[in-house]
């Protein structure tokens, strides 16, 4: 393939110098404009956007660890048996030629708007100021923050007296700190303090010297970028996303962390082997990550199992319920329980999937839903080989997406490069097309084909109605069983009321480190999406049947039909030039179309956001309760306008906004290829007789491009 990008680069280069250096600049005609503006993109050697894969996971799951053994450096990124390490997303990709690192901070302006909520949540009225302190949970993490940057006691402090202390770095104006080395080990030491989450105890005391300062420095990171040197490894291109299990109380990073999940093409979800089984944190990420898929770029998720040597021998033999095969090692055991995790979660996997995805979906046809891999014996191989701790395994799942996306886009690049120069050619001939073309009734059979092709995608569309109003009756008959669900408990003063609040301060959506991510807005929309799924899923990335994809295609095989019938029974000689033009004009465009559909996240994403928008005066109003009996106000009032809101035609509206979305989405399709095929058109029925130019010869080009064309179509 590598050899093929290479072949394909010269020949676009060697005719854009051709096409230049042989016209005249002020004396070309509007089609020729049209040729050097569309082979100059293609004149820079072209690169595979990144690919994101995202590994999502809980804390102490592994996956530094999980990374550091992927790109094959064991103590890159800091691990530790003992502590939280990662305190924020960390992106590695290795673009670079040296060890460097990006560390992205918040704005002071950002700062300021999370410190003021942070001096609210650990505030105490003074009715409960003879309450036990509170430094657990939520507000433990609050108080960690404020102490780790404004010294000991800091949440005793009021607001305006934190702000005008000055904070221990200088945020400047790029909001970036950069580091270099040489070396793995040296970037990875400078790195060390900025992504390591330090308890207060550390760090309460002024700095001592310039490490004392960095480790007071995260909670003001926004994330950090890491570039290392390319190798074999893993390909160029690949980005790997260090995601934390949830969001953030900062609203910036809370942002990012939806952002990112939402851009990435594959999402790991980690969990250790002794969470996988019982534990539910990885069931909620699996999912947030389906989410992800059904919104658009994701296409592929996997659950990673981490720590698959952590296993006791004896313990392992009493427990053991498979008692037809002895086993004497440990190295057996580890196999043995790594089958027996996989057989588990990948039936428990298939079965989420299957609920919101059609049968024929490609990912519940994987061969491999389920990884169980070894960290630690990649490095040591006391009891496991490196093939068997499955680190070479994801190695070969990352290269094989690699190669797969590279394809696709060298597809796309040879396919215009192939468009360009049929053009050129098609600028060279004499021969008249036109009085032929509308004759020949093309012109009112496409544009038939496409009002047929708009009823198409408006019955694709259709098909969701039944399941949006069965969502939407489900949602009004249990939205008071979600609201006790999620945000009632028991606790008293003493945990979760301060977590209410800040699920209000934050509308509705908080990343909670006690009770993980709590989002209002989206579990009352998710009865819903439990109907709508299957259907969105079938429209939109489905194949066959009734998908946008077959419709699209049912409309391009008809057009290229015909052309082909067109040019078949035309007198002209020579049309072969002017028929391959057209079916890859037709090929460009659909293609371009199908693409614009993958970016439909915000239509698949728009019904939470609607009920947040309906419930932000309530959630503002609740986040102003303060005092005793706090809780059960703020219950109160969000359980009450819930209640009328849903009365009013909350759900009804987020409906209509959804549909709103998808009407707008076919207007741009349809708008985008009315023109796009109106071009076409034009440009393919134009020749040498509407302009004085003679073009340069491209014969040995397009015989080059067009055996490369063909070469990767049989790939």
């Amino acid at each position: 393939m590598k050899s093929m990008e290479s072949s394909i680069w010269k020949v676009v280069n060697i005719m854009y110098e051709t096409l230049t250096t042989s016209l005249l600049q002020e004396n070309m005609s509007d089609k020729i404009k049209y040729l050097t503006d569309h082979l100059r993109p293609l004149k820079t050697k072209f690169s595979l956007d990144p690919i994101y894969i995202g590994l999502f996971g809980s804390t102490g799951a592994g996956k530094s660890s999980l990374l550091n053994a992927i790109v094959d450096q064991q103590f890159f990124l800091p691990v530790s048996g003992r502590e939280t390490c990662t305190s924020c997303i960390v992106q590695v990709s290795n673009r670079g030629e040296n060890y460097e690192a990006k560390i992205h901070l918040l704005s002071l302006e950002e700062w300021d708007e999370e410190l003021k909520n942070l001096v609210e949540l650990v505030k105490k009225p003074k009715e409960e100021e003879e309450e036990e302190e509170e430094e657990e949970g939520d507000v433990g993490e609050a108080v960690r923050k404020l102490r780790v940057l404004y010294g000991k006691d800091a949440e005793a402090r009021s607001y305006s007296d934190l702000s005008s202390m000055k904070l221990p770095v200088n945020i400047n104006s790029s909001k970036c700190i950069q580091l270099k080395a040489a070396q793995a080990e040296e970037l990875s030491e400078k790195l060390d303090p900025y992504i390591r989450c330090h308890s207060d105890q550390d760090v309460e005391e002024p700095a001592q010297d310039d490490v004392g300062t960095k480790m007071r420095l995260w909670p003001l990171i926004k994330y950090v970028e890491v570039t290392i040197p390319k190798s074999d490894v893993i390909p160029e291109g690949v980005v790997f996303m260090d995601i934390p299990g949830t969001g953030d109380y900062n609203s910036k990073r809370d942002e990012m962390w939806k952002e990112t999940i939402n851009k990435c093409s594959v999402i790991w979800v980690v969990s250790n082997i002794e969470r996988v089984v019982g534990d539910k944190v990885h069931e909620v990420l699996l999912t947030e990550s389906i989410k992800a898929y059904q919104g658009g770029m994701c296409s592929d998720i996997a659950l990673v199992v981490t720590k698959s040597d952590n296993l006791h021998l004896e313990e392992y033999l009493r427990e053991r319920k498979q008692n037809n095969k002895p086993i004497e090692t440990k190295h057996d055991a580890i196999l043995e329980s790594n089958t027996t995790v996989k057989e588990k979660k990948s039936r428990g996997m298939k079965k989420k999937l299957e609920k919101r995805l059609p049968s024929d979906s490609e990912i519940l046809h994987k061969p491999d839903l389920v990884y169980t891999i070894s960290a630690t014996e990649y490095w040591q191989k006391m009891f496991l080989t490196k093939e068997e701790t499955e680190i070479p395994k994801l190695r070969k799942y990352v290269r094989n997406i690699y190669l797969k996306e590279k394809k696709k886009l060298l597809m796309d690049y040879v396919t215009q490069a192939l468009d360009i120069v049929l053009l050129a050619e098609n600028f060279n001939s004499t021969q008249d097309m036109v009085n032929h073309y509308q004759q020949s009734g093309l012109e009112t059979f496409v544009e038939e084909k496409i009002k047929a092709l708009e009823e198409d995608i408006e019955k694709c569309f259709a098909q969701l109605e039944q399941p949006l109003n069965e969502g939407v009756e489900e949602a009004k008959s249990s939205h008071q069983e979600t609201f006790i669900r999620l945000l009632t408990r028991d606790t008293g003063y003493q945990g979760f009321h301060k977590t209410l609040k800040a699920v209000c301060q934050k509308n509705g959506v908080y990343a909670s480190p006690t009770f993980a991510r709590i989002d209002l807005n989206g579990a009352l929309a998710q009865p819903i999406y439990d109907k709508i799924d299957p259907m969105f899923a079938n429209i939109f990335r489905n194949q066959k049947g009734t998908s946008m994809k077959s419709c699209l295609d049912m409309f391009k095989y008809s057009i290229q039909e015909k052309i082909r019938d067109v040019w078949t029974n035309s007198a002209v000689a020579n049309h072969n030039c002017k028929l391959k033009l057209f079916i890859a004009k037709t090929n460009i465009i659909l293609s371009t179309l199908e693409r614009e559909i993958q970016k439909k996240l915000d239509i698949y994403q728009f019904l939470p956001l609607s009920i947040q928008s309906d419930l932000q005066p309530y959630y503002e109003e609740a986040a102003k309760i303060q005092g005793r009996q706090s809780c059960k106000k703020m219950q109160n009032i969000l359980s009450e306008n819930i209640e009328r809101e849903t009365q009013w035609g909350m759900f009804e509206r987020a409906k209509e906004k959804m549909k709103m979305k998808l009407q707008e989405l076919k207007d741009t399709i349809m708008t985008k290829l009315r023109t796009d095929i109106s071009t076409m058109l034009k440009l393919a029925l134009s020749y040498r007789e509407e302009h004085s130019e003679r073009l340069p010869d491209f014969q040995n080009e397009y015989r080059e491009i067009d055996r490369i064309h063909v070469a990767l179509q049989r790939m």
